[in-house]
């Protein structure tokens, strides 16, 4: 029996790494200066070879595990379940994890640990090559059963659909969760993978989750309409709790009463969208985790969304995580919300 959580998730531990380069170096590797693309292991370790000798930095990536390490940043004890390779970098994620107080219960594979490399050239530009690695290796005998069963939330996202291994893991991990009495939360997360899986999603949502998020476009793929909060009420009434976020116009958070509440942005200079929804879920796990109504939930959520585009990455740093923990307890997202009435 491992250490009981309030959230346990399961999701692809993408480890950043992140080098200072010259244009020559982009120009030597043949990448496209400014892009993103996907590369198998192979592209993968020739770049980190190129590197090596680069001064980098490492930090724990991937959607879930973005929102488990704000969950951890305020305070809610987290696990991360997922796979990583016995090489260095999947070392390097296991450490940084633990570093960030998450627990970890990653499982390792022979091969290469999923990473984004991300080649930073003098005028900022950011060069990023994403390799999934092992992470798609999880399968259903890797999942752990008895720290589900312990948890009060079990957390996913829409990624874990993509192979046939992750499906079946996430498909025991919410048959456990749900005869324990577990909350079943799943975070869409991509509208790709809605126009990957809408079917296998909607089936999820019937009887399998207790509380979904969505994005506004996320939303209109899987019901097919663009009506926010309509959306709201209709997930929820599929599942037992749904929010729909509206970008930078809020948004809605509904029950299966019917109830909806419509949540306004918090107003802040943005700097970077990477991580919005990730720690939009984190809000709103904490405000769940802590008895919070669902409205106050998803006045957290905006609030610490809020935050994160105010910096560069999808993460708050040690200072920063202080600072968002003190303010959240002691409810600056409620003074903020009634200012703006």
């Amino acid at each position: 029996m491992g250490e009981k959580v309030a959230v346990y998730g399961i999701g692809n531990p993408l480890i950043d790494v992140t080098a200072q380069v010259e244009d020559g170096d982009i120009a030597a590797l043949g990448l496209n200066k400014g892009t993103m693309q996907l590369i198998d292991s192979a592209r993968g370790n020739e770049i980190l070879a190129h590197i090596q000798q680069h001064e980098k930095t490492y930090s724990c990536g991937g959607a879930c595990p973005n929102t488990m390490i704000t969950l951890a940043a305020l305070g809610v004890r987290t696990a991360l379940a997922g796979m990583v390779a016995e090489d260095e970098l999947g070392r390097i994620y296991n450490d940084r994890l633990q570093e960030q107080r998450v627990v970890s219960d990653l499982a390792v594979h022979p091969g290469d640990t999923g990473s984004c490399i991300v080649l930073v050239t003098p005028d900022y530009e950011r060069t990023m090559s994403t390799r999934l690695g092992v992470c798609q290796q999880f399968s259903a005998e890797n999942v752990k059963h008895d720290q589900i069963k312990a948890a009060d939330f079990f957390y996913f996202t829409g990624y874990m659909w993509d192979t046939e291994s992750q499906k079946a893991a996430l498909t025991a991990a919410i048959k456990t969760a749900r005869a324990a009495g577990t909350k079943v939360v799943f975070d869409v997360a991509d509208p790709f993978a809605v126009e990957r899986h809408r079917d296998e999603f909607l089936e999820l949502l019937a009887g399998q989750v207790d509380v979904v998020l969505a994005n506004r476009e996320e939303a209109r793929l899987l019901l097919e309409y663009d009506d926010p909060r309509r959306a709201a009420i209709e997930l929820a009434a599929r599942c037992e709790t749904a929010a729909v976020k509206n970008g930078a116009d809020g948004s809605y958070v509904a029950s299966s009463d019917g109830a909806v509440v419509e949540l306004g942005a918090y107003r802040v200079d943005a700097v970077d969208s990477n991580g919005a929804g990730d720690n939009y879920s984190a809000g709103f796990l904490y405000g769940m985790a802590n008895g919070y109504s669902l409205a106050d939930s998803g006045r957290i959520a905006a609030y610490v969304a809020a935050q994160i585009v105010r910096r560069i990455g999808a993460q708050f740093d040690e200072a920063e995580a202080a600072e968002l923990r003190e303010a959240v307890s002691q409810g600056t997202w409620r003074e903020l919300a009634a200012a703006a009435k």
